[in-house]
């Protein structure tokens, strides 16, 4: 497999791709001056190295990158800071205290549940750590990477993370839907969904995502391709065998994402083309869209996009309590929101970023906000907006850093609906078998709508 840092295959597909659009390009790439501050006065992928004025952020130092003591490899993650005890609690008795650090959609959640919903804030831990690879890619990127046809591809990039010193509010997205996320996974996780009662239900997933770099015998498909994505029900009964396969493109308004879905009930593949903007999330009883999965994802072309700027914001972070093996489902979901005394919080600095509903277009969000974690690029909260202007839903990222595998991640993500207070969560892992593993190569005849119809037979 090649090294990380020179990728052939997406390296000559951009190029190719940018030619397509070369008089659409938007201007991306910085100065050397501006590049320099890279792992001086920035992170090496942009974030800013200093601590706040009062130390409550502090300095990053090179992230959590080494298992802690006591860690068996293969196994859950265990809490490298289960010592911390939390700095603060907000409620709704005290909201207008930390008002200015939360997101519309953070105090609303304490508007709808004043009397059950909490934060517990921990001591910031700027845990955030990737490879020194990726690191070299966004020196490389800043200088290189663009936005072409119209901020729908992009160009010139290497492996992840394009725009490190980002200077639009698509730049900063690109960051999130290219950045690092420990290159191949493998995992088994649940979606549950809970109703306004607390009554829930649970349906388990095997997951499968595989970059194009450590996909074997794909030819030509690998140009203007992002990544591959499988998706095998497992539990209930009556969906086991029902498999969602997504051949995800980078420029989605030239090339439209493929996808198919096998139904194990009738036997047979078919193109499911709804599994895109908002088109409703698998399995996920109208709670969430396609492009919500993974907070956001998929083409940016029906929104414009303004960067509003930076802020300090309370964000989930280092959640392992939440992903711990000695919690189970059943402690987690509550009526209303999960259990808050599992979920942890910290002080960061987020980028902000507004999405406009264009005119002329349809999607069922007619604005969101995304709040982006400085250090990984990963976004952390999202708030929703329906076409009358009405705050809807929001979303949060509970992330942690895997260690083992030297990747920022996240230990599930939430979609609360504010209007019927009923929510999704979708990625815990507590109770499954086994932890995410990172970084196989895989075979292209595995990911055709072919493969799916074997692998899902019931």
């Amino acid at each position: 497999m090649k090294p990380l840092n020179k990728l052939p295959i997406k390296s000559t597909r951009l190029v190719c791709f940018m030619a397509l659009a070369l008089s659409q390009t938007t201007l991306a790439a910085v100065s050397e001056q501006q590049a320099a501050q890279l792992g001086a006065t920035l992170t090496p992928i942009g974030a800013e190295k200093s601590g706040n004025s009062d130390a409550s952020i502090p300095a990053w130092t090179g992230g959590l990158n080494a298992a802690p003591s006591g860690y068996i490899n293969g196994s859950h993650m265990i809490d490298p800071y289960a010592s911390d005890q939390p700095v603060a609690e907000i409620t709704a008795q005290n909201l207008e205290q930390y008002r200015d650090k939360l997101s519309p959609g953070q105090i609303g959640m304490f508007e709808h549940f004043p009397n059950t919903y909490r934060m517990k804030i921990y001591p910031t831990r700027r845990s955030a750590s990737l490879p020194q690879s990726v690191y070299d890619n966004a020196l490389y990127n800043a200088t290189h990477a663009e936005l072409v046809d119209n901020g729908n591809g992009l160009a010139n990039y290497q492996g992840y993370i394009p725009f490190p010193i980002p200077e639009n509010g698509l730049e900063v997205i690109w960051n999130h839907i290219a950045r690092y996320r420990g290159m191949s996974s493998k995992r088994d996780i649940v979606q549950i969904i809970t109703q306004r009662n607390g009554d829930y239900h649970i349906v388990k997933m095997n997951e499968e995502v595989v970059y194009p770099e450590q996909m074997e015998g794909m030819g030509d498909d690998g140009q203007n391709m992002l990544v591959f994505f499988k998706q095998s029900v497992t539990a209930p009964a009556r969906l086991t065998g029902n498999v969602l396969l997504v051949h995800d493109t980078i420029n989605q308004v030239s090339e439209p994402r493929k996808a198919w879905i096998y139904n194990a009930g009738q036997r047979r593949v078919r193109r499911a083309p709804q599994v895109a903007y908002d088109g409703p999330g698998t399995s996920s009883d109208g709670l969430r869209t396609s492009d919500n999965f993974d907070m956001y994802n998929g083409a940016p072309d029906r929104y414009d996009w303004k960067l509003i700027g930076k802020q300090e914001m309370y964000i989930p972070y280092n959640n392992y309590r939440l992903a711990s093996e000695d919690v189970k489902y059943d402690e987690i979901v509550q009526p209303g929101h999960m259990n808050p005394d599992l979920i942890r919080y910290e002080l960061h600095r987020v980028w902000r970023v507004e999405a406009t509903l264009k005119d002329g277009t349809r999607h069922i969000y007619g604005k969101r906000t995304f709040f982006l974690d400085e250090d990984s690029w990963q976004i952390s909260v999202v708030d929703h907006y329906d076409t009358r202007g009405a705050l809807w839903r929001v979303s949060e990222a509970y992330a942690m850093q895997v260690y083992y595998a030297n990747v920022p991640m996240k230990a599930a993500e939430s979609y609360y609906d504010l209007t019927n207070k009923r929510y999704l969560v979708i990625g815990l892992q507590n109770e499954e078998d086994t932890p995410t593993q990172y970084g196989h190569v895989a075979k292209m005849v595995d990911f055709t709508p072919a493969a799916i119809r074997r692998s899902g037979r019931r």
